[in-house]
């Protein structure tokens, strides 16, 4: 079913079961957010929150909760969408399989937007501070857009055929913005956004924004899908709609979304930034204040009945899991096309997504000799971090097809040990220093600065991984508590972190007592964390820590290093430094009052109980 609203979704999920309506007074502040949460981990419904607290707007969370859902949204256009991302990416499968995209030209059809002069959204207007004050974390530094479909055209070139829409939070008050007249604008790097920010200032024109929320479900996945180059997002929602997008067209020539339940227009000034921050993040930490561009408001447009969509970002799994589900079924299978060698891609949510993508590959080039060291697989791994925001990958391990012809990038424990089972860490450690990272990862230098690292691995298997801690084999003071983490794979409680970012001696002295020429324990990966009791406990920990709280040229080490041609590698283990250190930001923790507040909705019965 294409739903032109948000109205229209909502009623179809009550209608299915799917949603639940609350009816209780709720809190936008910090209550709503750790209901959401705990009705997503319980796998529940969609939840439209009908009485908000000092709002005269209802809030509705967890559309996307599911990845069932999510397909039950878009239920009669995913097939059809496929084919048409097949074809954008490579054409000539239209003549070698005329029947497989024979009803493409009417998904054509709707991926053209119409424009219109008006729309439900040009029906009332309202002040920033009327909106919903939604706070979703204690420390955040005010209320936030979770869901906004960010709007923007170029400069050199406007109208919708160069548009961009994207999913950039927007930080509603708080902090030295104006009150109901300044909104922050987070974008991070590699985004479409910034290419038409530079057209602006570059044209000397001013910059418009429009921040679209709620409207048609097919903008909001359009918003955060990484179409291929020149793919239009309203283009791509249309198709995923079934039907074509409305924009109306306002009198100074820029475009909204017509059917969008709330819509603030406004420009961006040059040079002007203020601190925007801080904000609980998709990592599972806040990220911290920084100065990003401002938005200075000029209208805010609602629609006769709004409600106000929101989501809650923080450790994965959350909500935006099902978006990377999603996306990963409609994009995976084109993505050999793009990337030719490569088999599959996976991005680990458990490691908050940009730390860690798992590949498989494939040696090709020299079929007569037996392949015994990565070489197509390198240039394979440099292709996937030069595409777009796989490009902010900080570790990327890839495999040889060859090593398991069964093997999946989705399967994260069998990759990892088939990688190890193989790895020859003298040779196969690639690091990049001194490049780019995600905004929101603070393990690295400073803000959007930090390194990469590639594991490659091919051939036979070199060793067998062990799977428990001889108790022959010692650990130095302030090192204790070993436990295996997965086959291979050692987690090591240290001494808490040296205040500032100098490196540890003690644990440099605790690697020189390791065996130099050869593996300790027999273990490849050994990783040094603060808790490893809690790091061991589950394969979703163990990634978690190792890789949002490591950075690879100052956190990964070994035994037995030496530097060749300056290419770094180890005799003995790899050590992996995944303590939190002092410049890394907070861990994201509920507030204890309203999750009491919380527990007694529960304790009282009513519609989500069961989920709560």
């Amino acid at each position: 079913m294409g739903y032109r609203n948000l109205q229209q979704c909502i009623a179809d999920l009550e209608r299915t079961g799917q949603l639940v309506r609350l009816d209780q007074p709720v809190d936008a502040r910090l209550e709503a957010g750790e209901i959401h949460r705990r009705v997503f981990q319980s796998g529940g419904p969609a939840i439209l929150f009908a009485n908000v607290r000092e709002c005269r707007f209802p809030l509705v969370s967890n559309l996307f909760g599911t990845l069932e859902r999510a397909k039950f949204l878009f239920r009669d256009t995913l097939d059809s969408v496929q084919r048409a991302i097949e074809l954008k990416v490579a054409p000539e499968r239209l003549m070698r399989q005329p029947g497989r995209y024979w009803r493409t030209p009417w998904t054509a059809l709707r991926m053209r937007p119409r424009v219109t002069r008006h729309g439900p959204v040009l029906k009332n207007a309202c002040r920033l501070g009327e909106l919903p004050q939604l706070v979703c974390w204690p420390r955040d530094g005010g209320p936030f857009v979770t869901l906004p479909q960010i709007y923007s055209e170029d400069a050199r070139q406007p109208g919708l055929a160069k548009s961009n829409l994207g999913m950039y939070r927007v930080q509603l008050a708080g902090n030295e913005y104006q009150p109901d007249r300044e909104a922050g604008l987070h974008y991070q790097i590699h985004r479409g956004i910034g290419v038409h920010h530079r057209a602006a200032l570059d044209a000397g024109k001013p910059f418009r924004v429009s921040v679209f929320v709620g409207g048609p479900p097919a903008l909001t996945l359009a918003a955060v899908m990484p179409l291929p180059e020149g793919m239009s997002e309203l283009g791509f929602a249309g198709a995923l709609a079934g039907h074509r997008i409305r924009m109306a067209r306002l009198p100074n020539g820029s475009h909204i979304s017509a059917e969008a339940d709330f819509c603030i227009t406004g420009t961006v000034d040059p040079g002007v930034e203020k601190p925007e921050g801080p904000f609980g993040d998709h990592l599972g930490y806040y990220s911290l204040q920084h100065d990003f561009p401002v938005l200075r408001v000029e209208k805010v447009w609602h629609r006769d009945g709004a409600v106000w969509p929101f989501t809650v970002v923080g450790r994965p799994p959350q909500e935006d899991t099902a978006f990377g589900q999603l996306i990963h079924e409609l994009t995976g299978p084109v993505l050999p096309t793009v990337l030719p060698g490569v088999k599959e891609v996976h991005a680990v949510d458990a490691a908050g997504v940009h730390p860690l993508l798992l590949a498989i590959g494939s040696e090709r080039y020299v079929p007569w000799r037996p392949v015994d060291r990565p070489a197509e697989l390198l240039t394979q791994a440099n292709a996937i971090l030069g595409q777009g925001q796989l490009s902010l990958a900080k570790y990327l391990w890839i495999i040889d097809a060859a090593c398991d012809p069964d093997l999946r990038a989705s399967d994260i424990a069998r990759l990892l040990g088939r990688v190890l089972e193989r790895v020859d860490w003298m040779r196969d450690l690639h690091f990049q220093t001194q490049t780019t990272i995600d905004t929101l990862d603070y393990s690295g230098d400073k803000l959007n600065e930090g390194s990469k690292l590639v594991i490659a691995a091919t051939g036979p298997t070199r060793r067998e991984l062990p799977a428990r801690w001889a108790e022959t084999e010692s650990l130095p003071a302030g090192f204790g508590n070993p436990q295996v983490a997965l086959p291979g794979m050692l987690v090591v409680a240290g001494p808490p972190h040296p205040a500032g970012r100098a490196v540890d001696p003690g644990l440099v002295r605790w690697i020189a007592a390791l065996p130099q020429d050869r593996l300790a324990g027999g273990f490849p990966l050994i990783v040094v964390v603060d808790d490893s009791q809690f790091a061991a406990r589950s394969l979703e920990n163990f990634l978690w820590v190792t890789f949002t709280r490591s950075s690879p040229a100052s956190d990964v080490w070994g035994a037995g290093v030496s530097v060749t041609g300056k290419h770094w590698g180890c005799r003995g283990s790899l050590v992996i430094d995944a303590r939190c250190k002092s410049h890394h930001a907070p861990v994201l923790e509920p507030d204890l009052a309203i999750s009491a507040r919380v527990d007694a909705l529960a304790a009282r019965g009513g519609p989500l109980s069961r989920w709560l």
